[in-house]
């Protein structure tokens, strides 16, 4: 698997999204990243929800631990990776959110729309995205990792026909305790 730690990332991006995608992904270039682009002209490129498919199954193969994937909303793009198995996507719109994609929800994907997303922020927001991981900068807050780890986990093994059977609840759910949030915390 190419991962973050190695400065690996595959992006994607439909005809909305294509200018957004090329300044976050020569944003990245310059900072050392190897960029795999499954877009890379701007010429006959897949509609949006296909992109999602194409950028979702590199995460579900498990040959990229994170990507980036870009249309107008973020929205469309997102509902399609999120499809693939194993996908967790996020749709952003500012640095704040993207870090807490990454650190509490352990998002893989982060899908961001060109339509509310100026490229310098992007950047910003790819940055904070695949710089953290999960827990990341929480270190002082008691059962914060356990308790989103808790709930990544359970995302990623949810079968709804299960759950269903079992009267919409989970067969077994797990707890952690969350302790109390440390003074001074913004977000």
């Amino acid at each position: 698997m190419k991962a973050t730690h190695e400065k690996q990332v595959v992006v994607g991006a439909d005809f909305a999204g294509f200018p957004l995608k090329e300044a976050v992904k020569h944003h990245l270039e310059k900072r050392g990243w190897t960029v795999t682009d499954l877009t890379p002209a701007n010429d006959n490129l897949p509609m949006y929800h296909r992109v999602g498919f194409l950028v979702g199954s590199q995460i579900s193969e498990r040959l990229f631990e994170k990507a980036l994937i870009f249309c107008g909303s973020g929205m469309g793009i997102h509902i399609a990776a999120s499809k693939c198995p194993h996908v967790h996507a996020a749709v952003c719109e500012s640095v704040s959110a993207a870090r807490r994609a990454a650190t509490a929800n352990n998002a893989n994907v982060l899908a961001m729309g060109a339509f509310f997303t100026a490229p310098r922020l992007a950047m910003a927001m790819a940055d904070a995205f695949l710089e953290n991981s999960l827990g990341d900068g929480y270190e002082a807050w008691d059962g914060f990792y356990e308790y989103h780890k808790i709930g990544y986990d359970e995302c990623e093994a949810f079968d709804y026909e299960s759950y269903r059977e079992n009267g919409f609840a989970l067969l077994e759910p797990r707890e952690a305790p969350l302790g109390k949030e440390p003074e001074g915390l913004a977000f």
